[in-house]
C-alpha cells in the first residue's frame, strides 16, 4: 500500500542568490540554478529519501518542464500514475531571490496549473487515494478541491495533513478544520487566517478548537508551537547552519508525516521534522540529495 500521496503544487524552480544584500528596483548580480520544487513535490521527493512509498498527484502542462520534472520524479523513486497532463496551462514555475543570509527575500511563482486539481479529478483517483495511509495537501489547491480532501478524510479515508503555502493562500481553508490530522503553517499566516494579531500559542490553540487533531505553526529559527490533545508545547529548532533556507517547511513537513508513519506521536514527530529541517537548510539544494533514514540516524546520535 501506498503510505502517502501528495496532492499540490510542482514546479520548475529558479533560485538567485545576490552577491550583495539585494536592492530592489535596480539591477543585482547574482549567481542562479535551476531545480525542481512545488511544496506538494518536494514533500514527496523528501519522503521517497526516506524510503517511503510515495505517489504524486499534481498537473504538469505540455511542455518541456513538464517532461523533465515528471522524469525527475521518477528517478527520484516517485510514483508517478496519478500525474495529469494539460495544454491548457503551463508546468509551474517559482523564482526566488535569496538575501545574503540565504533566507528568502522574495519570490513569485505561476502555480495556475494547480487550479485544475478539481474536486472531479481528486473523485476520478479516489480509489487510489483513499488506499493510502496519509494524503498531504498543500493550498495550491482550490478552497474546492481542500474542501473535498477534508470532507473524504473526515469520514473513513486517510488521515490528512495540509501546508497552506503562503498569508494570500491561507484563506482557501474553511473555518471549520475537522478531518484535518495534521495543519502546517508559519504564524504569519495563521494571523492573517484567524485574523487578528494574536501571539503563537493562542494561534495554535485556535487552530486545535477550529477542528484540526494536530496544529503546527512554524516560527522560523526559533522552532514550533505545536497544539494537539496534550495541550500546547512549544519545541526549539534543530541547529544549522543555514545555507539555504528553501524547502525547510516542506522537510519539515515530510519528517513529520515519517515519523508518524512509523508509528510516533505527534510531538516526536515534530522533533523528527525540525531535524529534517535543519539537515535540509545546510544544503544548497530545496531537497536535501542525501537525505535518508541513515542520515537522520546519524544527525540523532551526533546531537
Amino acid at each position: 500500500m501506498t503510505a502517502a500521496v501528495c496532492i499540490g503544487g510542482a514546479s520548475v524552480d529558479r533560485k538567485y542568490v545576490p552577491a550583495d544584500r539585494p536592492r530592489l528596483r535596480t539591477s543585482n548580480p547574482a549567481s542562479a540554478r535551476r531545480s525542481f520544487g512545488g511544496v506538494a513535490r518536494n514533500v514527496a521527493e523528501n519522503l521517497s529519501r526516506l524510503q517511503v512509498p510515495v505517489s504524486l498527484l499534481c498537473v504538469l502542462g505540455n511542455d518541456e518542464n513538464g517532461d523533465a520534472l515528471l522524469r525527475h520524479a521518477e528517478a527520484s523513486g516517485i510514483e508517478t500514475g496519478l500525474v495529469a497532463r494539460t495544454a491548457e496551462s503551463p508546468t509551474s514555475e517559482y523564482a526566488a531571490v535569496l538575501d545574503e543570509r540565504g533566507d528568502l527575500y522574495i519570490g513569485v511563482s505561476d502555480m495556475s496549473a494547480a487550479a485544475s486539481i478539481t474536486p472531479a479529478l481528486l473523485e476520478d483517483r479516489w480509489p487510489a487515494l483513499e488506499r493510502a495511509g496519509w494524503l498531504f495537501a498543500d493550498c495550491n489547491l482550490s478552497g474546492e478541491a481542500l474542501q473535498y480532501c477534508i470532507a473524504h478524510c473526515g469520514k473513513t479515508g486517510p488521515r490528512l495533513a495540509i501546508d497552506v503555502v503562503s498569508e494570500a493562500k491561507v484563506r482557501r481553508l474553511p473555518a471549520d478544520l475537522r478531518g484535518i490530522s495534521l495543519l502546517i503553517m508559519n504564524h504569519g499566516e495563521a494571523q492573517s487566517y484567524l485574523g487578528g494579531d494574536a501571539p503563537i500559542a493562542a494561534c495554535a490553540d485556535a487552530l486545535r478548537k477550529r477542528g484540526a487533531a494536530t496544529a503546527v505553526v512554524t516560527r522560523g529559527a526559533r522552532g514550533i508551537v505545536l497544539a494537539d490533545a496534550q495541550g500546547i508545547v512549544e519545541l526549539p529548532a534543530q541547529p544549522a547552519d543555514c545555507v539555504d533556507a528553501t524547502g525547510a517547511g516542506d522537510a519539515l513537513a515530510a519528517g513529520m508525516l515519517y515519523a508518524s508513519i512509523r508509528g510516533r506521536d505527534a510531538r516526536e514527530a515534530a522533533r523528527t521534522g525540525m531535524l529534517c529541517a535543519a539537515l535540509t537548510v545546510a544544503s544548497p539544494s530545496s531537497v536535501r540529495p542525501d537525505l535518508s533514514p541513515a542520515l537522520l540516524e546519524s544527525a540523532w546520535t551526533g546531537s
